[in-house]
This record gives structure tokens, C-alpha cells and sequence, in this order.
């Protein structure tokens, strides 16, 4: 079958970000780097989520678009600086009172959703790590991940739940919360939308 040829008119194309490496290396250097960065309030160290997210909240950027999700049908969802403070700053939060602490691990089997970037974040900002799943593996493969890297936490779809880890969660006993991004399955599950309404916006890395 012969395809037409797509043409493309260039319109709202940007520049590249790094238009030449050689020079970007030769002029690369710790000190600007680190000028490029705020750190946390008082000198308590480095957050990748404050960087990314808070400090920009807090400043002119609040009310700019700071993350765009085009669903498969073509609809986005857009969360501004401000809006992804506030729901990282729930996620972390949640994970507190659930007991997941700095160091634990946190899994996420999704698709590009908007939950999928809160639970990034939210986790990094509570100091735990973030270790998201290929959401095409089959149940054997995430289980093994889930297994090697000791997660106690997980985030997925109910459908993805219901396919890939209901049938293995009993061989994890480790794993001690799953976090439903929509309806929860069962009452073993947690629904993640209730959880965040339930949890503050407000939180101290």
C-alpha cells in the first residue's frame, strides 16, 4: 500500500536546547551549574522535585502550564506550577502517613497520565525512590522488579492491576500498598483520587 508522503511546515518548531555540544562542554562548568539551582530553604540540601516544581510555584511561573497530558484521544490535561505543587505535595504526604519513608521504594505502573507524574515527583519530594514499570511487561517480569527492588509501594491502573499484579501479589509480601489511579479493584487497594482529597497540600521536604 502506498502511504502519502507527510509534509511538515515547520510552524512552532523551537531551536534546539543544545545547538553544539563540542561548545557546550568546553564552557560547561560546576559553578554555573550550581547558579542554575536554588536548593532547599535554610541550606537544607538538594531536592529534584523542589527544583523542578516548588521553587517555580513560588514564584512568577505559579500559574504557568508546567505539565501537558495528551490522552490517546487526543483530549489533554494541563497542571500548572502551582496545581502540581499541590498534588505532589498530597502524594508525599500520603506516602508519610502510610509509613513510606525516605529510602523506600516506590513503584508506578502506568501510562502517561498525570498520576504518573505526581507520584514521580510527590515520591522524590518525600526522599523515597521512584521506580516506574514498563507498563507492556507481562506479570513475571514486574514481579521480579517488584521482588529485587523491595517495593512497599505501587501506583497503577485497575486495569493494569487487575491483569499484572492481583495474580502475583500474594508473592509479595513486602509490597504493602497499592495506590489505584481510579476505581480501586478491591479492598485491598487504595484509591489514589479519595487518598490525595484526603491529604494535605502542604509539606516540609
Amino acid at each position: 500500500m502506498a502511504w502519502e508522503p507527510i509534509h511538515k511546515n515547520g510552524h512552532g518548531n523551537s531551536g534546539f536546547n543544545l545547538a553544539d555540544y563540542d561548545e557546550a562542554v568546553r564552557e560547561f562548568s560546576w559553578e554555573q551549574a550550581r547558579a542554575r539551582l536554588d536548593g532547599l530553604p535554610g541550606g537544607r540540601g538538594l531536592n529534584i522535585a523542589y527544583e523542578a516544581v516548588d521553587r517555580h510555584a513560588a514564584g512568577s511561573r505559579r500559574d504557568k502550564v508546567a505539565l501537558r497530558c495528551v490522552a490517546k484521544d487526543g483530549s489533554t490535561t494541563d497542571l500548572t506550577y502551582a496545581q502540581l505543587a499541590s498534588q505532589t505535595s498530597r502524594f508525599a504526604n500520603l506516602l508519610r502517613s502510610l509509613g513510606v519513608g525516605k529510602g523506600d521504594r516506590v513503584f508506578t505502573l502506568l501510562g502517561r497520565v498525570p498520576e504518573l507524574y505526581v507520584a514521580a515527583l510527590g515520591t522524590l519530594k518525600n526522599t523515597s525512590v521512584i521506580a516506574p514499570l514498563f507498563s507492556a511487561f507481562g506479570p513475571e517480569p514486574i514481579r521480579e522488579r517488584l521482588r529485587l527492588g523491595d517495593a512497599k509501594a505501587l501506583v497503577t491502573s485497575p486495569d493494569l492491576y487487575l491483569r499484572k499484579i492481583a495474580p502475583i501479589r500474594d508473592s509479595l509480601p513486602g509490597l504493602e500498598h497499592v495506590l489505584i489511579a481510579g476505581e480501586p479493584p478491591d479492598d485491598t487497594t487504595i484509591g489514589l483520587a479519595d487518598a490525595l482529597a484526603a491529604s494535605s497540600e502542604q509539606f516540609e521536604i
